[in-house]
């Protein structure tokens, strides 16, 4: 017989209606893709990083002062 704890409270899946195993199936299906995405993030993090910080790196290079928040668009 298999638990499952929600909310802190621990339940046995065998007092599930027969709906009850499809959605405990959905909500697994659905944490793997998530811990998927949360794999992928850690991996782009570090490279969005250095494009950032090229970026920066190349901004500077060129001289390129900041531009005004308030300041109109030249005509």
């Amino acid at each position: 017989m298999m638990k499952i704890t929600t909310d802190d409270i621990n339940y046995n899946t065998k007092d599930l209606t027969e709906n009850g195993p499809a959605q405990l199936y959905s909500l697994k299906f659905l944490e793997g893709q998530t811990q998927k995405i949360r794999n992928k993030t850690v991996v782009y993090q570090p490279a969005q990083r250095t494009y950032v910080a090229e970026l920066k790196a190349e901004i500077e290079k060129c001289g390129i002062r900041p531009v005004a928040l308030d300041a109109q668009p030249d005509e």
